[in-house]
């Protein structure tokens, strides 16, 4: 079993990431071999709409720009599972998520019927952080992640699971910013009571998805 994990968030040790690295010590334990890759590293844009990929006798599944996501979707389309995190930007996940997103699913997409040409099996788990309540999540936010893990069932082929972590701590010292909006004393509180929660969750999916 191999499982790709990609932070798609800026912050390498932060919520997103902390997540994340619970998640690969969930696949490991299930026996997986694991890759972390931090999104914001590499070099690349969303989709050109070059259409190579769509060329007639051009080999499918594969994006054909040549740039750092290219080797990325070439590792994600072999591997048996992908855990991707994103904290929330303005209600969606970030730029760097969604170039990654549209460039995979464009080049497994058909325009001869709008289905896959993927024909093998990667189960993807989602993970989502944002100093947004659940309540925001679910009356806001919830046809953006239910519409991202349709694309991900239907194209990639494989079990799809969401895990979020709300109301997150986003800063070490409140004073020193104009986030007058944010209760510190509740975010540190619920950072003690909740988040262990969430990066159990986390470590459980990693477990789940990368069972062999």
């Amino acid at each position: 079993m191999k499982t790709i994990i990609i932070n798609a968030g800026p912050r390498k040790n932060q919520n997103t990431a902390m997540m994340l690295k619970e998640a690969q010590k969930g696949a490991e334990a299930a026996g997986a071999e694991t890759e972390y890759i931090d999104l914001f590293d590499l070099n690349f844009t969303g989709c050109r709409s070059c259409l190579t990929c769509k060329r007639k006798g051009a080999q499918r599944n594969k994006c054909y720009w040549k740039d750092d996501c290219s080797p990325l979707i070439d590792k994600i389309l072999k591997a048996d599972a992908l855990i991707i995190g994103s904290p929330i930007y303005l209600g969606e996940p970030t730029a760097r998520f969604r170039a990654l997103f549209e460039r995979l699913i464009f080049c497994v997409l058909s325009y001869d019927d709008y289905k896959g040409y993927f024909d093998g099996k990667v189960n993807v788990g989602i993970i989502y952080t944002m100093n947004a309540p659940q309540s925001y999540f679910e009356s806001a936010m919830k046809p953006v992640s239910e519409a991202i893990e349709g694309s991900f069932r239907n194209f990639l082929r494989g079990t799809v699971k969401t895990v979020c972590a709300f109301s997150t701590l986003q800063v070490a010292d409140y004073s020193l910013y104009s986030m007058a909006k944010f209760n510190e004393a509740e975010r540190r509180e619920r950072r003690e009571t909740q988040f262990p929660l969430d990066l159990k969750e986390a470590y459980q999916l990693g477990e789940e998805l990368s069972r062999g």
